[in-house]
């Protein structure tokens, strides 16, 4: 199960708590359940959002309760994130964690509903220690990049058959959970992206959720995916993937919002227009950025 839904439902059946499989994004039938029973957690994931939206403006259901609603808020649109908790009345948990730490190492309440959030700061969770490490395996400092490691009680003991990946999983002592995150000075976190998404151009590391966030804020922009496509003289270079809200903004628009927001060298080489639909990604809803990044290499 994709980040952090396996230890909630394990949790949740642990306690003597009903859980609900629905099968696939069935908004009819989520509604259903929303007006009928109380709900102690509700999740969403990105590739269903625009569906859940559609749905909800159009039902309008009488939720009777949602105790905590939302996860992972650094991985949504923040426009898109506003109008879900306007729609469902209820704010969204500002949290990141994975099903392999069972709680979330990273936490800070909640963002207010109704409200496009400007700020998804996080503090280290209560129960667990949490560390930045940086590629050369030391302790990145206050404002460095750096992989986040979590150890506690309720971390995972390993991979079900996979004692490689285990070991790998485990080097130094410490989870490593393939997070890359930035320590603010006043000790909070802020997410960067996951370290297997890491663009490596002339040298410089790019993680594309820092493009993805700046072509987001764009009014005319309903999701965007930033990849990798081969350069000859840079080795690789960001380039961007764009759904968009209505017609299409001109491509010089988004090119200047990058470049007064980004560094010259993580702005988009190249930005593509594609219809909702045609984004590929696996049953979660997430982008395959593998297939995304061959489609890219086979336009013209």
């Amino acid at each position: 199960m994709p980040h952090g839904i396996g230890g909630a439902v394990i949790r949740h059946v642990a306690l003597g708590g009903k859980v609900v499989v629905v099968d696939g994004a069935d908004m009819a039938t989520i509604c259903d359940r929303l007006e009928q029973e109380p709900i102690s957690n509700l999740i969403f994931f990105p590739g269903m959002v625009e569906q859940a939206i559609a749905f909800l403006r159009e039902r309008k259901p009488k939720v009777r309760r949602i105790k905590k609603f939302g996860a992972l808020a650094d991985l949504f649109n923040p426009k898109h994130i506003a109008e879900l908790t306007r729609l469902l009345g209820v704010p969204y948990t500002n949290t990141f964690g994975s099903t392999e730490t069972g709680m979330a190492p990273a936490s800070a309440g909640t963002l207010a509903a109704g409200v496009v959030p400007a700020d998804f700061g996080k503090s280290d969770s209560a129960l667990c220690e949490v560390r930045l490490f940086a590629a050369d395996g030391r302790e990145a400092a206050t404002g460095e990049i750096g992989e986040l490691a979590m150890r506690g009680p309720t971390l995972f003991s390993g991979y079900w058959g996979a004692a490689e990946a285990t070991r790998a999983a485990f080097a130094g002592g410490w989870y490593r959970s393939g997070d890359m995150f930035r320590r603010r000075a006043d000790g909070r976190l802020d997410y960067v992206d996951r370290l297997k998404y890491l663009i490596k151009s002339g040298g410089e590391n790019i993680y594309p959720a820092e493009i993805e966030r700046v072509l987001v804020t764009h009014p005319g922009v309903e999701e965007a995916v930033a990849i990798r496509r081969p350069d000859a003289k840079w080795g690789e270079v960001p380039v961007a993937v764009v759904v968009a809200r209505g017609a299409a903004p001109p491509a010089s628009e988004l090119e200047a919002l990058c470049r007064a927001n980004l560094a010259p060298f993580k702005c988009p080489k190249q930005i593509f227009f594609v219809g909702q639909q045609q984004l590929p990604r696996n049953t979660t809803g997430k982008v395959m950025r593998g297939e995304l990044e061959q489609w890219v290499l086979a336009q013209p």
